[in-house]
């Protein structure tokens, strides 16, 4: 059990906190909550109470035999700020200890993570700019607003991700401290990632398809946003949600893939294919539902599909863009993982391939994976655990790879 303590500041976005906590709570953590005073205009003590099932404090004097305004912070091993406003931004900036909750920033010596809420005016303005570099710069992970409606009738950049996107951020960051040791590596990179099962259509009711569920394309993505990168995701189906903050290209089959891929590629600097394309299509689709005609059977004629990893080795021009690949196998051992891969890799023209066992329903539709990265001399690095900490390893390694 993981202790948090959840900085609530003064914004309308505040409500949306109230659903981390309890994803929070529900996910086994323990959970403070210190809202500023203006917070509490919002959302009421009495709530946060309830949702996490501990006092609230709001001020330096407050339990004073406690300490708390030195004890919360160094007790802890997350401090989350949800929403981070700019006023609250400007003073964990600056060193500002007018409250409890900037106390707590500056005593806490364990990861902190400020997802910042506002109008876009606000956002946007250079002071705002300047604090939240200050802020990254000492190692503090800076989430990027989404882009969406904001209080009233304003729309655009400043809007705080929703619950569960958090939650995910914060989980990352618990499972593997070291995460905010990237930074922002990837700014000014663009990163083209896939993600999902493309569909290949028997009729108009049935499909070819596969298990795969988008998780580890979208992990990719998030990842790969917070460490500064723009990112587009080239979205198959998935029920999964993309993360915020990311370009949304949609395809459903194999060949919208590939042209979506032959589109986008060419402007990236690195490109991870993550997707689950459907190896085989009908040669010829049919045009009505196909019948039961009582034999029993079913004969398809089915064609290879475009190999869209392949595609892009080939079509590729110098040494960019870095171009990692995804292989799902079903091996008898290790050994022959490592095997199949290498033989992939090769003749994929990709730099790095990322292979799994995919195996006994392991990996597919999961939260965890086991990952194997191959180069051109063998295995270069390995993850396991979330899929959203193993994203990071990937990237790692694509980060790595050096011009040809």
């Amino acid at each position: 059990m993981s202790r948090i303590v959840l900085g609530v500041a003064g914004g309308i976005a505040a409500y949306k906190a109230c659903e981390l906590l309890r994803r929070l709570t529900e996910s086994g953590h323990e959970v403070t909550v210190v809202p500023t005073a203006a917070a509490l205009n919002f959302v009421g003590a009495a709530t946060w109470e309830a949702l996490s099932g501990r006092r609230v404090h709001t001020g330096v004097f407050s339990a004073t035999d406690q300490v708390n305004h030195v004890r919360l912070g160094r007790e802890a091993d997350l401090v989350f700020v949800a929403p981070a406003t700019a006023d609250l931004l400007a003073r964990g900036a600056t060193g500002r200890a007018d409250d409890l909750l900037t106390n707590v920033l500056l005593t806490a010596s364990c990861p902190v993570v400020m997802a910042p809420a506002m109008h876009t005016e606000m956002w946007q303005h250079p002071a705002t700019r300047a604090n939240v570099a200050t802020l990254r710069e000492r190692g503090v992970l800076v989430v990027d607003p989404a882009a969406g409606r904001l209080t009233g009738a304003d729309s655009g950049p400043g809007r705080l991700p929703e619950a569960a996107e958090l939650a995910t951020i914060a989980g990352t960051v618990l499972e593997d401290p070291t995460i905010l040791g990237r930074g922002r590596d990837l700014a000014g990179r663009r990163v083209v990632i896939s993600a999902g099962g493309t569909r290949e259509p028997l009729d108009p009711v049935r499909y070819i398809g596969n298990n795969s569920s988008g998780r580890m394309g979208i992990a990719l993505a998030r990842a790969a946003r917070l460490r500064g990168a723009e990112v587009t995701l080239v979205l198959a189906h998935t029920e999964e949600d993309a993360p915020s903050g990311v370009g949304i290209e949609r395809v459903a089959s194999t060949a919208d893939l590939d042209a979506a891929m032959a589109r986008m590629a060419p402007g990236a600097d690195i490109v991870v294919m993550a997707v689950a394309a459907a190896d085989f299509a009908a040669r010829e689709p049919a045009g009505a539902k196909i019948k039961k005609d009582g034999s029993g059977t079913l004969t398809l004629d089915l064609v290879e599909t475009t190999d869209v990893l392949a595609h892009l080795g080939r079509e590729r021009v110098g040494s960019r863009p870095v171009l990692v690949g995804f292989a799902a196998e079903t091996p008898r051992c290790a050994e022959e993982l490592i095997a199949l891969g290498r033989t992939k890799l090769e003749r994929k023209g990709a730099d790095l391939l990322v292979v799994n066992d995919v195996g006994d329903g392991r990996i597919f539709g999961q939260p965890d994976t086991s990952i194997s990265i191959l180069g051109p001399d063998g295995v270069i690095a390995e993850g396991q655990g979330s899929k959203e900490r193993c994203a990071h390893v990937v990237l790692d390694a694509a980060a790595r790879v050096p011009a040809r």
